[in-house]
Formats: C-alpha cells, structure tokens, sequence
C-alpha cells in the first residue's frame, strides 16, 4: 500500500490580486524543491482560482512542507480565500497532519486501492 498523501488546496484570490498572487508562485516552488519527500509540486489556475497539485511521501512529508511554506502560505491567504482543501491518502497517513490542518477545515479522502508503478 502506498503511503502518499496529495494535497489539493483551491485558492480564491480576491479581486485586483491574481498578478500578486503569481508572483508568489516561483517563490512556492523554489522553497518547495528543497524538500525530500516532495513527489510533485505544481499550480493550475481557472479565471480567479488557483490550484495547486502536490503530493508527499507520508504525512511527515507534508507536515515539513507546511513548515516550510509557512510565511509564503500566510501571504498567500492574505490576498485570497482558501475555497476548498482536499487531503487524500491512507488512513494512518492521515492521522498525521489533521493537527496541522485543524484550522483550515479539510475534507479527508481515505485511500482505498490503486495502481502503483
């Protein structure tokens, strides 16, 4: 069974901010690829939304990311709403991060079978 666990936040910028909100993007990524249990790191954006596709080996992975990203993150949400959160993995992975995401509200998606290469 794998032990990845992807992270799917949906960014609602406000009005006037996407070009800021941009900005901030590089800056995500470089702090990003520091990080060993990073798998994939990557933003998408519709109209005023911004996605961003990332996903961990285990819930310490994501725990390290969002100490990394900290500051940025809080810039971020400074100039947008976080819409929608979505974490997605095995149970016990799960377990790991709901205290770092208690404020924040996710939809948990416990992982139920798949293909793994």
């Amino acid at each position: 069974m794998s032990n990845v666990v992807s992270l799917h936040p949906y960014f609602k910028v406000h009005a006037g901010e996407l070009d800021n909100f941009k900005a901030l993007l590089p800056q995500f990524v470089e702090k990003t690829k520091t990080e060993e249990r990073c798998l994939n790191y990557d933003f998408s954006i519709c109209d005023d939304v911004v996605h961003c596709r990332e996903s961990y080996s285990g819930g310490e992975g994501v725990n390290a990311h969002i100490a990394n990203v900290g500051e940025l993150l809080g810039q971020a949400l400074g100039i947008s709403d976080l819409a929608r959160l979505e974490v997605h993995g095995p149970a016990e992975e799960l377990e790991k991060v709901k205290a770092t995401f208690a404020d924040l509200n996710p939809d948990y998606f416990v992982w139920e079978c798949g293909v793994e290469k």
